[in-house]
């Protein structure tokens, strides 16, 4: 219900008639909506922590981040209503708040700790300050790439992680060496037909 119709517009009798049960029983599991959210929000932070595992034992190659970034992207997907409306829950719940800062901070050293992985294993040419430049440009563009799907107009979901994972890869791609850009472009030309 949040993802459909925004989680500002679901109140908690909105959720007992869906659940059909009554609003008393409701609060019986759950003081209010924040509660509810936070439940929610559990299920995603496990998930979201899933998909920013690294490579432990190798350095990290572009399928590693093509499989990391569609992990991240349904993740976003399936909780849509947290970014959509990210502004307004985190002014309220401040656990949320912690929380999230925390899931941003691990994406931020999941994501430069790839592109200095991907620079030690000569996979991209680029200074020190270009890999964390291009790591903090991955983050935000995978933190807001489907509000800006949504806001574009897009309804495929999954033309709209399709098109957010290869525009988050083509970030990359200057870096790369001659072998390793024609492998994205092929990975981007079969992702995308």
């Amino acid at each position: 219900m949040f993802n459909a119709q925004g989680e500002p517009h679901v109140t908690t009798n909105h959720i007992a008639d869906e659940l059909e049960i009554s609003p008393g029983n409701l609060y019986y599991h759950f003081r209010n909506k924040d509660d509810i959210i936070e439940q929610l929000f559990a299920r995603y932070e496990e998930r979201m922590d899933a998909a920013l595992a690294t490579p432990s034992e190798r350095l990290p190659g572009l399928e590693d981040i093509w499989l990391q970034l569609h992990l991240i992207f349904e993740c976003i997907w399936d909780y849509r209503f947290l970014y959509r409306d990210l502004v307004e829950i985190l002014s309220r719940n401040r656990r949320i708040r912690l929380r999230f800062a925390r899931i941003l901070k691990r994406a931020d050293d999941s994501a430069h700790a790839v592109m200095r992985g991907m620079g030690q294993a000569g996979v991209m040419r680029a200074t020190a300050d270009e890999l964390a430049a291009t790591a903090t440009n991955i983050l935000v563009i995978a933190t807001f790439w489907l509000n800006y799907a949504a806001a574009r107009g897009d309804k495929d979901e999954q033309i709209a992680i399709r098109r957010g994972i290869v525009q988050v890869m083509m970030l990359v791609a200057p870096f790369l060496r001659d072998a390793e850009r024609v492998h994205l472009n092929t990975l981007t030309q079969a992702y995308l037909d």
